[in-house]
């Protein structure tokens, strides 16, 4: 017997502007730096060169911004309201970096509504957030606002 697939995410309906999310928690280690940075070919000194960090600021390496913005993605899709139910990302606005994230930061992401419209096709809707990437003493490490498609609830 065949069973059709049931999304577990949330549908354009089921967002209410003001709605509030918090994902679950991801610690940032050493080894995600590194792999971002071969990934993304991004080798800046600030996230590969412990003796060049002792020099700056930070006085370790530290996250690439990118980096923590794709795990607050998968943050997001941890929490389940993505799953089989959002369309795509339509824009990232108003993105802040305020504190950098190093080896041993666990971040999770709070997420609010704060807005909603339907759009000229009745199977979807756009829903924008405003993002926050909060680490574990409760420091605000990036901002944005992020704007994605859902699917509508279907009729059926």
């Amino acid at each position: 017997m065949t069973h059709a697939y049931v999304p577990r995410g949330k549908y354009f309906e089921d967002f209410q502007v003001g709605d509030e999310l918090v994902t679950p928690a991801r610690t940032i280690t050493s080894t995600d730096i590194v792999n971002f940075a071969c990934i993304s070919g991004d080798f800046n000194e600030v996230h590969t060169n412990h003796e060049y960090c002792k020099t700056t600021p930070f006085g370790e390496p530290v996250a690439h911004g990118p980096l923590v913005y794709a795990i607050m993605g998968g943050l997001q899709y941890a929490s389940g309201i993505n799953d089989g139910t959002m369309l795509a990302l339509l824009g990232i606005d108003k993105w802040r970096l305020s504190s950098p994230v190093r080896h041993g930061d666990t971040i999770r992401m709070h997420s609010r509504v704060i807005g909603k419209k339907e759009t000229s096709k009745p199977d979807r809707g756009v829903v924008t957030f405003e993002r926050r990437c909060v680490k574990q003493d409760g420091t605000v490490a990036q901002q944005m606002e992020a704007t994605l498609m859902y699917k509508r609830r279907p009729k059926d």
